[in-house]
């Protein structure tokens, strides 16, 4: 038994409605990793700024970044781990159950 269908394609262990929701499944988990990737790479370029600002002893700029960053960091982390997530997920099926029902 081959793991891909007739057209090639990956073969997945579900059917029907389980198919939807491994797709919706697939896809916030690449929304979670992406946070995570993101407030890793923000903690090591901020924490090097940090170190920086610390050594050359000029006045706390790097603080700036900290906070402004740090915003964005945040907003992310809510729209994917917290009830935004839920939010735009819903929006995201409703727009393309739309944009399936106009290509008919």
């Amino acid at each position: 038994m081959s793991n891909t269908d007739q057209g090639g394609q990956p073969r997945l262990p579900f059917a029907g409605d389980d198919r939807a929701r491994h797709e919706r499944a697939k896809r916030r988990l690449e929304a979670v990793k992406g946070f995570y990737i993101h407030l890793f790479i923000f903690i090591l370029v901020v924490g090097g700024l940090l170190v920086i600002n610390w050594v050359s002893g000029d006045p706390w700029w790097a603080l700036w970044v900290l906070f402004g960053w740090g915003i964005g960091v945040l907003a992310h982390g809510v729209a994917v781990l917290g009830r935004g997530s839920k939010i735009l997920a819903d929006w995201e099926e409703r727009k393309l159950k739309q944009f399936m029902d106009e290509n008919r």
